[in-house]
């Protein structure tokens, strides 16, 4: 069954999702019927299926919860020039590359040219949910900064590219149908260039130049927005200059881009020019995003999982504008998207669209301490605590359905699609927050396998991010914003110790220097993180010494930025490129140490002290 939303049908589409997540269930029913039915005597279901009746049930038995390297033989025959229906009725047009920072090399998913209608569909659902809560989206344009990648040819000539540069590419996008809210400050053809710098530059002219006409601002992820504004920090006196004469840079060498920026510089403008130069050339740049775009009314970006460090950052250049993180979606599916885009960015919660995808939900337990858990003992609700079942037992686990998971509780995501995934594990931990109409709404709190460990310790992606929003607060007070960070688990001495680069601005540029790191200030910084990591990690340090104290590097401006660069080559997208909060390829490690401008350590052993039975499973050291 395929559904279409037409983006201009306010009414309607509010009607069509009030329809879609009342019938959260049935519509899921007939999705898993649609997807058998299309594909059940492919290759593969037809090896776990054989002869048996195909429905839900037979599916659910027979056929197993797998993850990417249980289907990596199949992409790789599809790569290789064997058919479709190995694993697909439809025919196979693309594979889709994973932005491949979690989880090392990146991944290839395939998809059609349906597929292609389904991801239509959510962002035309998206405008009649953001008119609905934002007035006059109409009267204006969006300025959003968004890139592709080059694509890979695989041997069989299937294109293998980053899901968002073949959305981009697709006719679905360059032939949209017309709405206020798809106007863009950047013509395709920026979007469309190759050359990333070049990208970067024109949409950001383009965008200056068009500054009384934008109403909201955004990226895919807030660190791509944050790169942003860090080009124009580098570049905003070269496009007041283009400004001013009304030519583009001769280094602006891309045809397209050229002409298509031409054909909005049109002519010198002194006035706009002299504007943002007063503005950029301020010794601070706390709400630079409102003086240059008066009318913005959000900034759009993701701000959720990993991309929830950067808040801070962006209310500073901001000027507080409300930050929206609008939809959900992956290289496997899209999945939904946020029906109330106005709440806070720590509310975050997405709705699923039951007609997407068939998910199904893998159970999360959330244990209270690793004594506890290798007790079976479990205390509910005291600890933030997040630990997945070991991978076989996940296997086994029987999976809970979309209109069936309960408030409150943590799973894994597991998709069906009609481009040849079957069962598989998205990778991503989500917590249930409510239910929209009778659609789950979740939370998304991290992926799974992004850990630290040296011993017994497991450090996911929320427990350090938690402790680096503790460690943030010993240095905001001195003016310092931590702009970027990541981390490694450095093995290379006994015993090995967690190293976190940080890099680091400050609110007030005092003569475009740096000053000097206080040694004492960043010592209490790597403290507090110690002290905000979990009991294991605690005890680890503390009674076992079997890791060391921890280390954080600072690094110098730019560093991330070259990281980015690095991933890139190896493979990212800009477009879809999240800094990755662990590190373990040794370039990247080099090209880190290679900018750091001081190394501080721990000078405290973090508290600890053991449960006991009598505590009632309330912790002695709270």
């Amino acid at each position: 069954m395929f559904i279409t939303c037409d983006p201009n049908d306010g009414e309607g589409g509010i009607k069509l999702l009030d329809d879609l997540t009342t019938n959260a269930k049935q519509i899921q029913q007939q999705i898993l019927e649609s997807i058998l039915q299309q594909n059940g005597e492919t290759e593969y279901l037809g090896k776990f299926l054989g002869d048996h009746v195909i429905n839900k049930e037979t599916f659910k038995d027979k056929v197993p919860v797998v993850n990417y390297e249980d289907i990596k033989p199949y992409i790789e025959r599809l790569a290789n020039g064997e058919p479709s229906n190995i694993i697909c009725s439809q025919t196979i047009t693309e594979l889709l590359t994973s932005s491949g920072t979690s989880g090392g090399q990146p991944k290839m998913m395939p998809t059609t040219s349906e597929d292609l209608d389904r991801k239509t569909f959510m962002y035309n659902l998206l405008v009649p949910v953001m008119n609905k809560y934002v007035d006059g989206l109409d009267q204006g344009k969006g300025m959003y900064l968004l890139f592709i990648k080059p694509e890979i040819s695989t041997p069989s000539g299937l294109v293998a590219r980053p899901v968002l540069t073949s959305y981009y590419k697709s006719s679905n996008f360059r032939n949209r149908a017309f709405s206020r809210y798809s106007v863009y400050t950047s013509p395709d053809e920026t979007i469309l260039c190759s050359d990333n710098k070049q990208s970067m530059y024109c949409q950001l002219l383009c965008g200056l130049v068009q500054r009384d006409e934008v109403l909201r601002v955004g990226a895919v992820f807030a660190s791509a927005f944050l790169r942003a504004i860090k080009f124009l920090e580098d570049f905003w006196q070269e496009l007041c200059s283009n400004i001013r004469t009304g030519n583009v840079s001769t280094w602006i060498t891309d045809p397209g881009c050229r002409i298509a920026v031409m054909n909005i510089l049109r002519q010198p403008n002194e006035e706009l020019a002299d504007y943002i130069e007063k503005e950029c050339g301020k010794k601070s740049w706390d709400g630079i995003v409102k003086r240059l775009w008066p009318r913005t009314k959000y900034i759009d970006v993701i701000v959720t999982g990993s991309m929830a460090q950067y808040i801070p950052t962006l209310d500073f250049y901001s000027g507080g504008l409300p930050l929206l993180s609008t939809m959900y979606a992956s290289s496997e599916s899209y999945f939904g998207i946020n029906v109330n885009p106005l709440n806070r960015s720590s509310d975050v919660s997405y709705t699923l669209l039951p007609n997407m995808a068939y998910f199904e939900f893998i159970p999360v337990e959330k244990n209270h301490d690793e004594e506890e858990a290798s007790q079976g003992i479990q205390c509910n609700g005291l600890s933030d605590k997040i630990c997945s079942l070991g991978e076989e037992e996940q296997q086994v686990m029987e999976t809970v359905d979309l209109a069936d998971v309960k408030v409150g509780h943590y799973y894994e995501i597991v998709v069906t699609t009609f481009t040849g995934l079957y069962r598989y594990r998205v990778g991503d931990i989500l917590m249930v927050t409510g239910f929209y109409n009778n659609a789950p709404q979740f939370r998304f709190v991290h992926r799974r396998n992004v850990v630290l460990s040296i011993d017994t310790d497991k450090t996911n992606e929320e427990d350090l991010l938690k402790a680096v929003t503790q460690a943030k607060l010993v240095i905001e007070p001195l003016g310092f914003l931590l702009t970027e960070y990541t981390s490694y688990a450095d093995t290379s001495s006994i015993p090995g110790h967690y190293v976190l680069y940080w890099e680091l601005k400050i609110r007030e540029n005092i003569n475009g220097e740096f000053p000097d790191v206080d040694t004492k200030m960043m010592e209490e910084c790597c403290s507090t993180v110690e002290e905000s990591l979990d009991s294991v990690y605690r005890r680890c340090r503390n009674k076992d010494k079997s890791i060391g104290p921890l280390e954080i590097r600072v690094v110098r401006s730019g560093a991330f930025d070259a990281l980015m660069d690095f991933c890139v080559t190896q493979g990212s997208s800009v477009n879809q490129y999240k800094t990755p909060r662990c590190i373990k390829s040794d370039v990247a490690i080099k090209i880190l140490d290679s900018m750091v401008i001081g190394k501080f350590f721990s000078r405290k052993t973090p508290f600890w002290q053991p449960y006991t039975m009598e505590s009632k499973c309330i912790p002695l050291d709270q």
